[in-house]
């Protein structure tokens, strides 16, 4: 089914590009994807149109020329296969599928190294596939990598109408989804290979006969599938909205100004708008920044990724790189996101020489996808210690904006009282909030939730009721970071002013 959707999204313009390559003596041209099917569907086109024979290498198989039955003896090695290659005197093409772990081991790469200069003698090229393209030092002269574009909405809406068809032929088959759901559904769809989606798609055809909204939720959790599969970073369940946030005025007036690009992008990009780049929240540990954080893709409608540096950094050479690397591309294939990164200054730790430079390569890597990437990922960032963030994030062009996150206002800190409170199942009426937002000056909001939480222990352990009295004598007992750490916040005040825009 698939051949006909398969030659969507640029396929014309891909074989172009690697047909150009190889008549161009490219001994070896790296297909940057890891959607199999469509990578060998691209190339039989490649094949015919330079009319050369096309083999295939699957380390489970061997090497097999794909019109031919058997795979020739003994080539599950690589070692052999490679061999194979260098010995065969007509041109022809070679696909490799999971070569790049091979090529750890240098004996394979130096083998690799002589066929591409063997190859690259005539129209003849070992065509490699995988995310991440992996071409020898020695070879990079003759060699060449191409990013491969993923379906896109018409590959996706066309894959479901032949579905749909095919099922109707036996069964009551039909789509019942809006054009907004449809969009919705197209949109979530993006990041999946075609064979993804057609497992997906047809799964919620088959268990009630129809495609409607109620299936949108399976491709969330495909999409969590890949994201846990990775181990790189942490798909967030949908969690509160703004309205669970009191205060922040400015910063969701902000956001719900571009709410409407994210609904409508293709209406957004014909009026000049790009997707968002994303947000730096600066401010008081505890002032709700990750809790705004994860309520902007509660609001946008978005899944949520984020990204812990713990998991990245490895102590091997060049691996932290790598996994960035991947996390970044998982992050792309799986737009539109949103990717919150948590007190980013932990990230991307000032480079002292005590790591052999591998933060600051990290950081410079990590730089230049936030100016170059295109997928639509919006990075939400927070940060409590500015002296410890690089300099490099404060460029304008980094992100769309810097906010900062004060302490809350006197009727904020009513309003929160108010949001815990009912949160938990107790009616706030019957508390006194203006006196305890009066007593809790210079209170972050963090600590006011932990005053409600422990006023609800003493209370439920039979000590005293819960009212005022009991919240009140829990605010007594708190001393606040305002006065534990007044010198630090009076510093990150002084420094945000002018440089950032204020949050309430």
């Amino acid at each position: 089914m698939t051949t006909q959707n398969l030659k969507k999204a640029g396929h014309i313009d891909v074989v172009r590009e690697v047909s150009l390559l190889i008549r161009s003596h490219y001994g070896l041209v790296w297909l940057k994807s890891d959607d199999r099917p469509r990578m060998e569907s691209l190339l039989k086109d490649v094949s015919e149109t330079l009319k050369l024979p096309l083999f295939v290498w699957k380390p489970s198989e061997g090497l097999r020329r794909i019109d031919l039955g058997e795979a020739i003896y003994g080539t599950k090695d690589i070692h052999v296969a490679l061999q194979q290659v260098r010995a065969y005197t007509q041109p022809a093409l070679y696909c490799f599928h999971g070569m790049r772990p091979f090529l750890e081991d240098r004996a394979v790469r130096a083998r690799l190294v002589d066929v591409i200069a063997v190859l690259s003698t005539s129209e003849a090229a070992i065509i490699c596939t995988g995310s991440e393209a992996s071409i020898p030092d020695a070879s990079r002269a003759c060699s060449a990598a191409v990013t491969i574009p993923g379906p896109g909405p018409d590959d996706f809406r066309d894959l479901i109408k032949a579905i749909c068809r095919d099922l109707r032929s036996r069964t009551d088959a039909r789509i019942d989804l809006t054009a907004r759901s449809m969009n919705v559904l197209l949109k979530n769809l993006q990041g999946l290979t075609l064979i993804e989606a057609e497992k997906i798609l047809t799964k919620a055809f088959v268990e009630d006969g129809k495609l409607d909204e109620r299936d949108i939720e399976l491709v969330l959790e495909e999409k969590k599938a890949i994201v846990e599969r990775t181990g790189l970073l942490e798909f967030i369940p949908a969690g509160h909205g703004f309205s669970d946030i009191a205060d922040l005025k400015s910063l969701k007036a902000w956001l719900a100004k571009r709410k409407s690009i994210i609904a409508d992008p293709e209406g957004a990009a014909g009026y000049g708008l790009p997707f968002p780049r994303g947000i730096l929240l600066l401010g008081v540990p505890g002032s709700g920044k990750s809790l705004c954080a994860k309520a902007v893709a509660m609001e946008w409608g978005l899944p949520l990724l984020r990204m812990d540096p713990a998991r990245l950094y490895n102590k091997y050479v060049g691996e932290s790189e790598r996994n960035y690397r991947r996390a970044m591309e998982t992050a792309e294939k799986l737009a539109p996101v949103v990717l919150w990164i948590d007190e980013i200054e932990k990230a991307f730790p000032p480079g002292d020489g005590e790591d052999s430079g591998v933060s600051q390569r990290v950081l410079g890597s990590f730089l230049t996808w936030m100016q170059e990437r295109k997928g639509d990922v919006f990075v939400t960032a927070t940060a409590n210690d500015i002296d410890r963030l690089p300099p490099e994030f404060l460029r304008k062009g980094r992100f769309d904006e810097i906010f900062f996150v004060d302490l809350p206002a006197r009727d904020v800190r009513s309003e929160i009282f108010r949001i815990h409170l009912e949160a938990r199942g107790h009616d706030p009426e019957s508390i006194d909030l203006d006196q305890l937002a009066e007593a809790t000056t210079a209170f972050t909001g963090a600590e006011i939730e932990q005053v409600v939480v422990s006023a609800l222990y003493t209370a439920f352990s039979g000590e005293a009721c819960l009212n005022t009295d009991l919240l009140l004598r829990e605010v007594n007992q708190t001393r606040p970071l305002s006065v534990t750490r007044a010198e630090y916040i009076r510093a990150l005040r002084e420094w945000a002013a002018g440089r950032t825009v204020p949050a309430q």
